[in-house]
């Protein structure tokens, strides 16, 4: 880390957004630990369980709050993380398994968030989850295979949070951690990246900062103002546990997956019973699967047109992008 440079210039705030993100996991490990020594994954008793951690352990309200809102900003910051990549162009030539490596991150991210929200065994969790599942079983080919794997049978059940906790609190954080450790060593022997005309300058005209101890006690320093605004959250808007959830009630009004899914799940409401042959929730399916491998594969894209030009189809699709994840997640929320 001695060794290591960071370029400095008007894009120098993105480099600490893949930091944030990596402090909010290390605050879901940490508060996910204390949650755990009192949480039963059982259906009898797991809502008990966190009202008894809301009411009666010291600061449980507290802990559980800061798990719940960490775990919304990481996703946040993960996608403008991945974005500020994108639109700097950062997953060039050496880096694209750098990118590579932290889609996948996201795609576990958006896994502990799914598998997460069914654990408090309330209401709106449990047919969100339902509704959840449905949708991945209408993947072609392995779909059905797929939740019934998920949810243990046929139905949301007991067995389903028994996986799903299993899913959450072992396989995912297994996995998670070997991709971010190799995501970390591929930003360390790659250095940071730098824009098109800091990269042509000589090496005397070049402005760059040490990264230990000047970027890391910067970025130390947001993590500290971060901490607080999430401390801000969690006691100001702390997060409620609702009914507990009962399989044999009716589905209530409005039922909507957690913010970073709702733009799918309003894609596939919109879309018609049938597209030609196809049913629109199969197609909605697997065109956000091919989307989904495209943006992934996006620093093998090929162009024989200028660089230049590349950059800027690049960035039109990066906005039409962002613009369309945002209207349907407002239009989700407004109807």
């Amino acid at each position: 880390m001695r060794h290591k440079y960071v370029p400095v210039h008007r894009h120098t705030l993105w480099y600490y957004m893949g930091g944030v993100a990596l402090f909010l996991f290390m605050v879901q490990v940490f508060t996910g630990i204390l949650l755990v020594l009192y949480y039963q994954a059982n259906e009898n008793s797991a809502f008990e369980s966190v009202r008894f951690i809301m009411t009666k352990v010291q600061f449980g309200w507290l802990i559980r709050s800061v798990h719940s809102w960490s775990a919304n900003l990481m996703v946040f910051f993960v996608f403008v993380h991945m974005f500020s990549t994108f639109f700097t162009r950062a997953f060039r030539k050496p880096r694209e398994l750098t990118w590579v490596s932290g889609f996948i991150l996201l795609t576990l991210a958006l896994g502990f968030g799914f598998t997460g929200y069914l654990l408090p065994w309330n209401q709106l969790a449990f047919f969100a989850t339902k509704v959840g599942t449905d949708i991945v079983g209408a993947v072609p080919f392995i779909g059905n295979a797929a939740k019934i794997v998920l949810r243990g049978g046929e139905d949301v059940t007991g067995a389903t949070l028994s996986r799903f906790y299993a899913i959450h609190i072992a396989i995912l954080p297994a996995i998670f951690t070997i991709f971010l450790g190799l995501h970390l060593l591929f930003v360390q022997r790659q250095g940071m990246h730098e824009p098109d005309y800091m990269a042509n300058l000589p090496a005397d005209k070049k402005k760059l900062m040490p990264f230990f101890p000047n970027f890391l006690l910067r970025d130390l320093l947001l993590w500290v103002v971060v901490l607080n605004a999430l401390l801000a959250l969690a006691v100001f808007f702390p997060w409620e546990l609702g009914e507990k959830a009962d399989m044999f009630a009716s589905a209530p009004a409005g039922i909507r997956p957690e913010w970073y899914f709702v733009f799918m799940f309003q894609t596939l409401k919109l879309l018609p019973a049938h597209v030609l042959f196809i049913e629109g929730e199969v197609l909605g399916i697997v065109l956000f699967g091919l989307a989904a491998i495209a943006w992934m594969l996006v620093p093998f894209w090929k162009s024989r047109g200028e660089p230049h030009g590349r950059s800027r189809a690049l960035k039109i699709i990066g906005v039409i992008v962002i613009l369309y994840i945002i209207g349907m997640t407002v239009l989700g929320y407004a109807r």
